[in-house]
Formats: C-alpha cells, sequence, structure tokens
C-alpha cells in the first residue's frame, strides 16, 4: 500500500504551488500591462523636461538681438544644463542656432517628435529608446511658448536610455514585490479557505481506503454552506454507507459459507435420500406405489434447490469471454438444451436472421436463453389452459444492438413473482422455485453488455425481451 505522505502533497506542494505561480504570474502580468504606458509616460516627461531647457535657451536668443555676440562660456552653460550638443529655434520662418564650440557630427540620428502625444505613439518611441543599441543621438522635436514657435534640442540617447533603465529596474524590484506580499496574503486567504479543506479531505480518503472497516476514520463535516460544505458531508454518508455495507457484507458472507456448507451437506443427504426411494418404488406394495412418486418428486425438488443455492455462490467467479457469434445459432441449441425440439405439446417457433451476429460469451449466453426457453416450457406445461401452446422466438437489429423477445402464450406471471422478478431467491414464478434462474441471466446478460427485461404484452402470455451488443465497439 502506497505511504500516505508520498501521496498528499505538502502545504507548499501541489495545488499550493500551482496557486501561487498563477497569483504572481497574474499579478507580473497586471504590471507589464501597467509598465508600458508608465515608461512612456517617464520618457515623455524626460523629455518635456529638456524641451523646457530649450525653451529658456530660446528666450536668452530672443533678448539678444545678435546671437553672436553671446559669450561662448554662456551658450555652453545653456547647453549642458539641457545636455545637448545643439538647440534650434525656429520662429516666423527665422531659425537660430546654439552648438558647441566644437561642433558634434551625430551618426545616427532618431527623432523624437513631442507634438504627437497618443499613447501607442510614445510606448513606441520608449521601446525603440530602450533596446536600442549605444552611440545614437537624439533629435527632440517641440512646440515653443511662443506661437508658431518650434524648439529642437540635438542631445545624445545614452542618458535617457540610462534612466529608463533605472526607471524600469526600480519597476521590476516593485512589482517582484507586490506580487510576493500580494500571492503570501491570496495564499493565506486561499488556503484557509480552499486548499486546507481539500487536503483534509483528500488525507480522509486516503485513510479510509486503507481500512474502511475502521469507522473512527469517517469523516466528520464542518458547519460550512459552501460547496465543499456540501462535498463534505456527502463524503462523510458514502463513508458510513460504504462501512455499513461492508459490515453487512462480511456477515452475509460468513452466513453464506455456513449456509453453503449446510447446504452441501444437506443435498449429499438429500441424494441418499433419493437413493432409497429409488428403491422403494421398486417395491409392489400399493401403498407404496401410490406414496412413491411423490417422494420422489419430493427429493427432486429439494435437491435441486440445494444446487442452485451452490452454483449461485459460485457464479460470481465466471467472467464473460466475448466473441461474435450468430444468434440463431445460440437459439438453436438453447432451444435443444430446453428440450422444446420435438415436444409433444408445446410447439417452437424461431424467426432469426441468419446473418445477424452478436458479440457475447456463448456459454453464458447459452445458459441465459435456456433459462428463458425452460421457464417457458415449464409454465405451459403446468398450465390447464386448452389449445396449442406456442413459444415464439423473434429477433432484429437496430442501430448496434440487437434484440430478442421470448413470447409464450402461458398463463403469465403471478403479480408477486411479478413485482420481484429479478430478486434472487423472490421472483419464483412456480412453487418450489427459488427464484435464481432469472437473477442469474440478468446479471449475465449485463456482464455482456445487454439488457434483461419484462415485456407486458395484452394477449395472455409472457414476454422477455433481450438486447445484446452486436461488436465490441457497441460495449
Amino acid at each position: 500500500m502506497t505511504d500516505e505522505s508520498n501521496v498528499t502533497p505538502g502545504r507548499f506542494s501541489g495545488l499550493s504551488n500551482k496557486l501561487i505561480a498563477a497569483i504572481i504570474a497574474v499579478i507580473l502580468l497586471v504590471e507589464i500591462i501597467v509598465y508600458l504606458p508608465s515608461l512612456a509616460t517617464f520618457r515623455a516627461s524626460w523629455l518635456d523636461d529638456r524641451l523646457r531647457v530649450g525653451i529658456v535657451a530660446a528666450r536668452v536668443l530672443d533678448a539678444v538681438p545678435d546671437v553672436m555676440a553671446l559669450p561662448r562660456n554662456l551658450t555652453d552653460r545653456l547647453l549642458t544644463s539641457a545636455g545637448a550638443h545643439a538647440i534650434v529655434y525656429r520662429r516666423a520662418g527665422q531659425s537660430q542656432l546654439i552648438e558647441l564650440a566644437e561642433p558634434v557630427t551625430p551618426e545616427r540620428v532618431v527623432t523624437a517628435d513631442m507634438r504627437q502625444r497618443d499613447l501607442p505613439s510614445l510606448i513606441v518611441g520608449a521601446l525603440d529608446t530602450l533596446f536600442a543599441g549605444p552611440g545614437r543621438t537624439l533629435r527632440i522635436v517641440g512646440e515653443g511658448d511662443l506661437d508658431e514657435s518650434l524648439i529642437e534640442i540635438l542631445m545624445p540617447e545614452r542618458p535617457l536610455r540610462s534612466d529608463m533603465i533605472d526607471y524600469s529596474r526600480n519597476i521590476v524590484l516593485a512589482s517582484l514585490g507586490i506580487a510576493a506580499v500580494t500571492a503570501f496574503a491570496l495564499y493565506m486567504l486561499v488556503s484557509r479557505l480552499f486548499i486546507l479543506p481539500v487536503q483534509r479531505l483528500t488525507s480522509n480518503i486516503l485513510r479510509f481506503r486503507k481500512a474502511p472497516e475502521n469507522a473512527t476514520l469517517i469523516l466528520a463535516p464542518t458547519q460550512r454552506a459552501d460547496e465543499i460544505g456540501t462535498l463534505e458531508r456527502e463524503l462523510s454518508a458514502m463513508e458510513s454507507e460504504l462501512f455499513a455495507m461492508l459490515r453487512q457484507q462480511r456477515h452475509l458472507a460468513d452466513l453464506g459459507l455456513a449456509v453453503a456448507k449446510i447446504n452441501h451437506d444437506l443435498r449429499n443427504t438429500l441424494t441418499s435420500a433419493q437413493l432409497l426411494s429409488d428403491q422403494v418404488a421398486t417395491l409392489d406394495d400399493p401403498k407404496v406405489q401410490r406414496l412413491a412418486p411423490r417422494l420422489v418428486t419430493t427429493l427432486d425438488r429439494a435437491i435441486g434447490f440445494a444446487q442452485s443455492v451452490l452454483d449461485y455462490g459460485r457464479e460470481a467467479a465466471s467472467v464473460p469471454q466475448p466473441t461474435p457469434v450468430s444468434l440463431k445459432a445460440l437459439v438453436e441449441d438453447a432451444a435443444f438444451e430446453a428440450h422444446l425440439v420435438g415436444h409433444p405439446s408445446v410447439v417452437f417457433s424461431a424467426s432469426v436472421p441468419e446473418d445477424l451476429v452478436v458479440y457475447a460469451d456463448v456459454g453464458q449466453m447459452t445458459r441465459v436463453l435456456v433459462n428463458l426457453l425452460k421457464n417457458a416450457r415449464e409454465a405451459l406445461e403446468a398450465s390447464q389452459k386448452p389449445g396449442e401452446h406456442r413459444i415464439d422466438v423473434t429477433a432484429s437489429a437496430e442501430g448496434a444492438v440487437a434484440t430478442l423477445d421470448v413470447t409464450d402464450n402461458g398463463p403469465g406471471l403471478p403479480p408477486r413473482a411479478r413485482d420481484n422478478l429479478f430478486v434472487a431467491f423472490e421472483g419464483s414464478a412456480r412453487a418450489g422455485g427459488t427464484g435464481l434462474g432469472l437473477a442469474i441471466a440478468r446479471e449475465l446478460t449485463e456482464a455482456n453488455g445487454g439488457t434483461l427485461r419484462h415485456v407486458d404484452i395484452e394477449q395472455p402470455g409472457t414476454r422477455f425481451s433481450l438486447t445484446l451488443p452486436k461488436d465490441i465497439h457497441s460495449l
């Protein structure tokens, strides 16, 4: 038996791990969705700050009539404060340029037009800057503080990319912290509400499976009103019923073993009595001749009852071995074994297509058909009804199953037999019967994937309908 510790997951394994991973994954996905607009906003704010420095420089340009007269150290400080190589101010068709004393010739220039403020453009620009290689020069274009004015700043992209990487790192660390704290809090909540009760149910099922006869292992349900509470109550009820059923089955098995032993000895005793009755029947005494047949009949009935009980006790060991078999051949063999072929007072007819093949165990289904035909024959033989006695067998195929009907025109079934038709020791239709025949017949039929049922008919008589699969795929 598998050790319970090797089957039941721990507190932080199995379903718990999946739950924590799912929570963290969802939180990180949300953070990623939020991160992209946030990164785009950070980049736009960073560029706007540089544009504001450029606007300040443009105001200086407006205040000085001759830009060339500006001191070089002042223009260098303006450019350094903006982190730029050059600033261009355009207004009314005129352009003014401030550049370093030693102009820089950029190799690769990328334009960031801050006049386009839609979110998709900002996100695309942010991703482009973040994943770009080193050495690019950024051309920032924005509107000035006056009408129809324009500011252009030429600067290296590296400071912007470095700040964006630092910002992203902070976002990742904050996201991981939020995800961890949130996942832990949600886990503790969900663990208390769901995981621990499920683990309790799982552990109980494993323990009860090992020792279902131990009543102390039956689950004690809580007062929860949700689905888990319903599961606990249903599991507790099922375990209680299973415990009671196993206990009853054990008692019945012990009782059945005792009855089988008694029945076996009784059958041997009755067999000896039958041998003595056969010898008594040969005597010439008129009284003996009158009483002997009744004695022989009674002993035969008692021996048959004992043998039926023994056969029923051994029936569970029979496992069906289904094979394709002709239904017509089954009916013909069963009719022969049921002593219907050439019967002096019972007319037997079988209308079964030659090509109708079923998938069943030959021996078991022959036994079922023999039982049905024999019951019909005995009912007709015991009947005092005048006229022709008939047993008709008809068969047809519909879809994946074949249907066989056994009908007789006898007196029909009494109400008590009809109510308990397939119940062992209860459904006998004749005096002295055990009621085992139809119970065994139904068990064998269902074991072969078919059904057996009684069908009500208008005219006097009895009809049983038997269905069987036509091939293995119908099972």
